[in-house]
């Protein structure tokens, strides 16, 4: 089955939009412009597709589409594929996946984002799938089904396993790609938000934004080895270069946690103010960027002199993402179909880039 993406946006910056036929498995005609340098990959959510972005002239060069409600996005450098979540569900043993999106509203996405108590959430009679998308042409090689819906995806170094969230079942998915399977599902707290990677491959991290930890997960094992305490309502997560320090945003208290992963605990916490949502660090990692939807703010944090910098950012940014070698940030909007181009040294906007929908979990790859 061939998908030809023939749907131009109405309203774009500079440059042209190119067309990407997209194939499910490995035959099919794919067409797709010369792209050289780095590009991001915005997900859609309910719009069922994933933008690609120039980060030179910051446009949209190309689309993936048939990624139904596909929220959650990840990738790792030199394994050429992005595992894409999708935050629709269907009733167990229904094999085909969804022919449109469902999709999911920003209402029904919020209630997800809200405190849940420290129960065991009951199980579900329903499954989704990641999709694993294969960069260099955008053909989606294959799904594999997992329980329940998908918010973040994570991918261990090397691409031979992906973490998916799963915030209704208080549980994280380890699917092995090559596999085409599940090959564990991790309990971890209630409503497991984000996930990361230790650079080394051997560890990964899950915020539960329900009882206010941070999980720490043997790779090896996959059990979990400990529970950090955080501040309220942790969710996005990002990792030091050198995997010795973990930044958790927690949206509730508004304050981000630094932890100190040889230790276990918290070293530092950084009160922003307001509801958080995104955050990421500087090429160099002495800077921690965060949005911060609920004042409309984005802060710069130094690292090292504990100083920070801030700018009005309206309406409501979202999810943020560092563009290494650019000195930009791409921040997405909660409340208008929007993109931001941000420096970050000035936190002044560049431009504005429009978008079909709510721009979510972004991943940087070069080509």
């Amino acid at each position: 089955m061939i998908f030809f993406l023939t749907r131009p946006m109405e309203k774009q910056n500079e440059g042209k939009i190119y067309t990407i036929a997209v194939t499910i498995g490995v035959l099919g005609v794919i067409t797709l412009p010369a792209m050289a340098g780095t590009n991001v990959y915005l997900p859609m959510g309910d719009a069922g597709e994933v933008l690609i972005l120039d980060t030179y002239k910051d446009t949209t060069i190309g689309r993936i589409s048939d990624l139904p409600a596909v929220h959650g996005l990840a990738g790792t450098p030199g394994w050429g594929f992005l595992v894409a979540g999708s935050y629709d569900e269907r009733p167990v043993g229904e094999t085909d996946a969804p022919p449109k999106p469902r999709g999911v509203s920003q209402k029904d996405h919020e209630v997800h984002h809200t405190k849940r108590p420290e129960k065991a959430a009951a199980p579900k009679d329903t499954v989704s799938f990641l999709s694993i998308v294969r960069i260099a042409d955008g053909v989606i090689t294959r799904r594999i089904e997992v329980p329940g819906a998908v918010h973040h995806t994570a991918v261990v170094p090397g691409g031979r396993f992906a973490i998916s969230t799963h915030l209704d079942l208080d549980s994280v998915s380890i699917v092995d790609i090559p596999a085409g399977k599940v090959a564990a599902v991790v309990r971890t707290g209630p409503s497991p938000n984000y996930a990361v990677v230790s650079p080394d491959g051997k560890r990964v991290y899950v915020s539960n934004a329900g009882n206010n930890t941070v999980s720490e997960i043997d790779a090896e094992h996959w059990t979990v080895q400990r529970n950090i305490p955080v501040g309220e309502e942790p969710e996005h997560l990002v990792m030091s270069s050198d995997g010795k320090a973990l930044f958790v945003a927690n949206v509730e208290s508004g304050s981000v946690s630094a932890i100190s992963l040889p230790e276990g605990s918290v070293m530092d916490t950084f009160k922003v103010g307001g509801e958080l949502h995104g955050l990421d660090l500087s090429d160099d990692g002495k800077t921690l960027f965060v949005s911060g939807r609920g004042k409309d703010t984005l802060t710069a944090i130094d690292l090292s002199t504990k100083k920070t910098r801030r700018n009005t950012l309206s309406p409501a940014p979202y999810h943020l993402t560092s563009v290494p070698g650019t000195g930009k940030l791409y921040v997405s909007s909660s409340a208008e179909d929007k993109l931001w181009v941000v420096d970050q040294k000035s936190l002044s906007v560049i431009r504005e880039v429009l978008i079909p929908g709510q721009g979510h979990q972004m991943v940087v790859m070069d080509n």
